[in-house]
């Protein structure tokens, strides 16, 4: 039994750039979607954790663009569940086109939390029969940090509003990315595509909240690197390391 979920979806414009590339961001709600319907498919889902008050929060995301899926591309979105790893549940992703070929692999790490204590459940009651081993990414996506030795700029204040919040009350995780794209220069993200993120969801964030945004560059093999932090009250809500 192959255990994995896939969706045939075709790429629309209003999650599309001005190169008419699939906007990280919109790849990140796609991803959740697909990991809540297949996580309901193996009886883990929001309905039957919200049975215990308990629900998936994602923790950390690794995502490599292989080749840009752009605007009508019918495209494959394949997710699976990889099982326990320490305190994460693993789920990984990959997006083909209609050939096969790979355009994005990504690697997710979950945690259940109780809702009320906000508080990790570690025996969440998670079936691993569902369980397929395959790896998009075989590296879980590790800690991300600003380097020590860059200049950290700050960027701006963000107020968390209506078009950042989720069903579940705080903000959406993709929005941390639509913020950190934000954060940089136009000139860049508009001319250079993506090439790889990694991002750490480590405090939530809620309605009202001033999310001050910082960011860094580091320049490595030709490649750029930007660091984008978000802390609130001194205390670091995300941070995200994207490679152009």
């Amino acid at each position: 039994m192959d255990n994995r979920f896939r969706q045939h979806i075709l790429i629309p414009c209003y999650d599309t750039d001005v190169a008419q590339f699939l906007k990280p961001s919109a790849f990140m709600d796609l991803a959740q979607e697909a990991a809540n319907l297949h996580a309901s498919i193996l009886g883990f889902g929001y309905d039957s954790l919200m049975e215990t008050r308990t629900a998936w929060v994602l923790s950390r995301m690794h995502i490599r663009f292989v080749c840009h899926p752009r605007w009508r591309d019918e495209v494959e979105l394949l997710t699976w569940h990889k099982g326990l790893e320490r305190l994460f549940y693993l789920r990984d992703f990959l997006m083909t086109d209609g050939k096969g070929n790979v355009l994005v692999e990504a690697t997710t790490s979950w945690l259940v939390l109780n809702i009320d204590t906000r508080r990790i459940v570690r025996d969440a009651g998670v079936c691993e029969d569902g369980v397929c081993r395959d790896s998009a990414i075989a590296e879980p996506c590790g800690k991300v940090q600003m380097p020590e030795d860059c200049r950290k700029m700050h960027v701006c204040v963000h107020r968390v509003s209506y078009s950042d919040v989720d069903m579940n009350g705080h903000t959406n995780n993709a929005m941390y990315l639509v913020w950190s794209m934000d954060a940089l220069d136009y000139g860049l993200t508009s001319v250079r595509p993506l090439k790889e993120l990694k991002i750490n969801f480590n405090h939530e964030t809620k309605p009202g909240d001033d999310v001050a945004i910082s960011r860094a560059f580091v320049e490595k093999d030709g490649d750029m690197y930007c660091y984008v932090e978000g802390e609130v009250s001194g205390r670091q809500a995300f941070c995200a390391e994207l490679v152009f």
